[in-house]
């Protein structure tokens, strides 16, 4: 099966790309959300994160606040290495598990930061949503409920805009035109399919 890793910075749009996809019927497999089901009460991850870094990770019913230990790795380079070392390994041992499992032409694997957590070899392809780095800046502060300093830290921690651009196979622009946006899914699907058409056949 043909398996497409989708990235991009913050605030690029991934979730309105991914989104789209699935209306097109592509299976979806979203690493954010995989990371969600990692930190639930009981699992063995959530147990090393508050190991790592204290209760007050948690919330009154052992939930992480994922809000606040957020704030605290960004602020904390060490602390987001020791959290990635936690999660990323366990992220990409389900990716491989959940891409084994699934029967279509392609897929789309949803990973924002493909290019830090060198994840590329899991992927046959690489799509990147672009978007003007104001735009994601509203965006961020807009969806997260945070000033323009906080959403400029956060950009200042994931890789450049080049880096990114560098590894795409295919380039989506998100500029906030969503009829646009439809129309760029939709030439994309149709050539993913015939793509995984000729790996098919050969």
């Amino acid at each position: 099966m043909l398996v497409i890793g989708l990235t991009g910075g913050i605030g690029s749009g991934k979730t309105a790309v991914s989104d789209r996809f699935a209306q097109q019927g592509v299976p979806i497999i979203d690493t954010d959300q995989l990371a969600r089901e990692l930190v639930e009460p009981g699992q063995p991850a959530l147990a090393e994160i508050v190991a790592e870094f204290g209760l007050d990770c948690l919330d009154d019913g052992g939930r992480l606040r994922r809000a606040r230990l957020r704030e605290r790795v960004f602020a904390d380079s060490t602390g987001r290495r020791r959290l990635e070392a936690i999660l990323h390994p366990r992220i990409r041992a389900l990716v491989q598990e959940r891409v084994a499992a699934l029967t279509a032409p392609y897929c789309l694997v949803v990973i924002p930061l493909l290019v830090e957590t060198g994840m590329t070899d899991l992927v046959d392809r690489i799509l990147v949503v672009d978007a003007p780095e104001a735009e994601r800046i509203r965006r961020v502060m807009a969806r997260d409920g945070v000033v323009q300093e906080q959403a400029h830290r956060i950009l200042a921690v994931q890789a450049r805009r080049d880096q990114r651009l560098a590894l795409a196979d295919d380039v989506l622009e998100n500029a906030g035109d969503l009829d646009a946006l439809t129309r760029q899914v939709a030439a994309l699907h149709r050539y993913y399919l015939a793509l995984a058409s000729a790996r098919s056949t050969t």
